[in-house]
């Protein structure tokens, strides 16, 4: 045993850092001596050097040494006869197959250069593996890397090799789909698999399901995967339900949404997967506190993935900090390029701080990721009606409209930009009708209606919307519409109660604590003048407490302006 076999055996052990101490030292004593190792040698102990550099997350370094020895491989090829070398003799012919494999070496150069951005090398490095020789994981980088970089009929080529030597890679399913490959050729691609194993037919189901997602047929997954929840043997998977979860969000359906993320959460306390769509829509709803904590514990999980930082993103916004929002976006972005949420979060601050062309760039990236999240349309159509951009809006919402059909989501934002424009008032109001007809307790679409009718001044019409939708369920945006629409018809007393109960849901609704403060100053002025008219308020010493009170204010808006500063 020769002192590259205890090299190799302290790598295979996970001994890195003892491993990078040795290799170097070996390394430099191969530099000074070139006759002390062969290069069978010398190439052993710049992959487990390289190695040892990747494990402690030198991705440069790591690239680098492995491009060393991917030479050092090349001198080995046109060796005709092994050398013989002063610490272990001569190198036989099985020492020769046991050498690291030059494939993945190649891969592991690929892989740092994923991590590093650095997308178009690792395309390179492993385009120049031949076809035959790529193993699954090589075709499903390569897939993935062509995906993101637009390429998409060699991602699905790719995505389909992988399903040809692993049938059950449902993450290749999943690519493909998303790639609007057909879920019957899929579904053909692993029929023989599900045919020969046991309890595999479930599989066919799944793959339908996410055909359904893909292609934006929300209501036909979710019911296809609640038919998969229900059998014995599928109920409670975590994966599942998160999928699930996601499928009712991208429907616009909240509370269902909300209560399938909570059941995987219940299920799997380390679930990060979906729990950035799961925080944005509690901070959506007001849960400020349970979003905070939730993004707590998820940093506690671990903060190398997206989602924490999306969700503490999700609880600067609605906590109307635009700028810190902006940054933990951005540093989701960096752990994942990938995560639409992360995207939308970053757009949405750049557009409040009012930085639009910015925001459009992010809302169509995620719109490029993710084409059937009506969200990522919604965002960038926000920032063209921002910018007085409506023929931009309303031809993205006229393609959302052709290429989706005619749902409730896509009728509300069509209506959504007809709204802007005075001539189009009556087209909103008959596809706001279509979208209620098809679902009476879509939020957006119900809001957009009641906006109309606030316009049209048909107080009792909107009143009585309000009143319909909320028998069924309690929304923060739908109290305070109805307190405002009670006041126009003079009904205070309940209009305030609409209010707190909009605040109960939402303690930072400013909209509805001006409305609250609206009304009460329309009632002090009496009161006022009640308790002022008394003789007995002059000598009373309330004068002096007054100026007190002016000079105990002036000192918190001094504070009040520090810690604006901050």
């Amino acid at each position: 045993m020769n002192v590259i076999d205890h090299v190799r055996d302290m790598a295979a052990a996970g001994l890195h850092s003892n491993v990078r101490i040795l290799s170097s030292l070996l390394l430099t004593m191969s530099t000074n001596n070139p006759e002390l190792f062969s290069p069978a040698q010398k190439y052993q102990l710049l992959v487990y050097h390289a190695d040892s550099i990747f494990h402690d997350k030198e991705y440069r370094n790591a690239a680098c040494k492995y491009n060393m020895a991917l030479q050092q491989k090349k001198v080995l090829s046109k060796t005709s006869k092994v050398r013989p070398s002063s610490t272990g003799g001569t190198t036989s012919a099985v020492q020769a197959q046991n050498l690291p494999s030059e494939i993945e070496v190649k891969y592991k150069i690929a892989e740092c250069y994923t991590i590093l951005k650095l997308d178009k090398d690792a395309i390179s490095v492993l385009d120049g593996i031949p076809s035959r020789q790529r193993t699954p994981k090589i075709n499903m980088m390569l897939a993935n890397l062509y995906r993101k970089a637009g390429q998409e009929r060699s991602a699905v080529t790719s995505y389909k090799e992988v399903l040809r030597q692993c049938p059950l890679a449902l993450d290749a399913i999943i690519g493909l789909l998303s790639l609007s490959v057909k879920g019957a050729e899929v579904s053909s691609m692993t029929m023989d698999v599900i045919q020969s194993i046991p309890n595999l037919d479930w599989l066919s189901v799944w793959i339908k399901a996410h055909a359904f997602l893909h292609g934006g047929d929300n209501q036909r997954s979710i019911n296809t995967i609640c038919s998969l929840e229900k059998k014995s043997l599928l109920r409670d998977n975590v994966d599942l339900l998160v999928t699930l979860a996601d499928v009712y969000f991208r429907a616009g359906d909240t509370k269902n949404s909300i209560l399938k993320f909570e059941q995987a959460q219940m299920l799997d306390p380390y679930l990060i997967k979906g729990m950035d769509v799961y925080g944005y829509l509690m901070a959506r709803e007001g849960h400020l506190e349970d979003v905070e904590v939730l993004g707590g514990r998820l940093f506690n999980i671990s903060d190398q993935h997206a989602e924490p930082w999306v969700i503490s993103g999700c609880h600067s916004f609605y906590g109307k900090r635009y700028s810190r929002a902006l940054y933990l976006g951005a540093k989701a972005i960096q752990l994942n390029s990938n995560s639409v949420q992360a995207l939308l979060l970053k757009g949405a601050a750049l557009r409040n701080m009012g930085r639009v062309q910015e925001a459009i760039i992010h809302f169509r990236e995620a719109m490029r990721l993710a084409p059937c999240r009506l969200d990522c349309y919604e965002g960038l159509i926000d920032c063209y009606l921002a910018s007085n951009g409506i023929r931009e809006a309303m031809g993205m919402a006229n393609n959302i409209y052709k290429t989706l059909g005619a749902n409730a989501q896509t009728l509300t934002i069509l209506a959504t930009v007809c709204l802007e424009d005075p001539m189009t008032q009556e087209k909103a109001k008959t596809l706001l009708d279509k979208a209620l007809a098809q679902r009476p307790d879509y939020i957006k679409a119900v809001v957009k209606k009641a906006e109309l009718l606030s316009r049209e001044q048909k107080y009792d019409e909107g009143i009585a919307l309000l009143r319909n939708t909320l028998a069924n369920q309690s929304d923060c945006v739908l109290h305070r519409m109805l307190g405002d629409f009670l006041v126009a018809v003079n009904d205070y007393q309940e209009a305030m109660d609409q209010y707190s109960i909009a605040l109960s849901l939402d303690p930072n609704d400013q909209k509805s604590l001006e409305g609250m403060q609206k009304m009460e100053k329309e009632e002090s002025p009496t009161d006022a003048t009640v308790e002022l008219d008394g003789d007995d308020m002059e000598g009373s010493g309330e004068e002096g407490d007054l100026e007190g009170s002016d000079s105990e204010a002036a000192q918190w808006a001094d504070q009040e302006q520090w810690f604006g500063m901050q």
